[in-house]
């Protein structure tokens, strides 16, 4: 009898377990392909993928995912990123030296650029972003005021039940443009006004 009991109660709780897991996915027209295959993780940062160069990295609208493959806090869930009290700025913490380490990794000169350049994470900090160089990039007006507009958007799909987190930092990871034009229908303007000086 007592046997019979257990195996009732977990021909009942595997389903339930199963359901709450996979509801969000049901609204989430991008959740069917997991991209993010975390390869390594510092306390609570995780790693889309490894960091395999430091130098020599490609500028573009894009980030060269061999040096700025992106990364994101495990503490950071959508219920709290979500929240009222959540405020970007209060987790925002990239030093002037680690934006200028970046620079120096994609060639350019370690100093400050006004509105052509800004050092961007790739998954935005409204996602769960991390402040690690791994999630850091440098990115050409106007590109970095368009992704600002995807993020946004993202924000609000993972808060509404329309998007998983989880498939938010996979799809802006792996391809931010791809994304902006499948959530909007059309391609991003990105063509950059000008041309940051680089180091000789």
């Amino acid at each position: 009898m007592r046997l019979r009991s257990f195996a009732l109660v977990a021909a009942v709780a595997v389903p339930t377990a199963v359901s709450a897991t996979q509801a969000p996915q049901r609204h989430d027209a991008f959740a069917r392909s997991a991209l993010i295959t975390e390869s390594a993780s510092i306390g609570t940062t995780l790693f889309v993928k490894r960091r395999t160069r430091t130098a020599g990295c490609t500028l573009g609208i894009e980030p060269d995912r061999t040096c700025s493959p992106g990364a994101y806090e495990g503490t950071r869930t959508a219920s709290v990123l979500c929240d009222t009290s959540f405020h970007t700025g209060d987790v925002r913490a990239v030093s002037e030296g680690l934006k200028h380490e970046v620079e120096v990794e994609y060639g350019l000169e370690a100093k400050r650029y006004g509105g052509t350049l800004e050092i961007d994470h790739i998954i935005s900090l409204e996602l769960g972003g991390s402040n690690d160089i791994a999630n850091l990039y440098p990115e050409l007006a106007p590109g970095y005021h368009v992704k600002d507009v995807l993020e946004n958007r993202l924000h609000k799909l993972v808060c509404q039940g329309k998007m998983t987190l989880h498939s938010a930092q996979s799809h802006i990871s792996a391809d931010w443009v791809k994304l902006y034009t499948r959530v909007f229908g059309k391609a991003p303007a990105t063509t950059p006004t000008t041309t940051p000086v680089t180091s000789p």
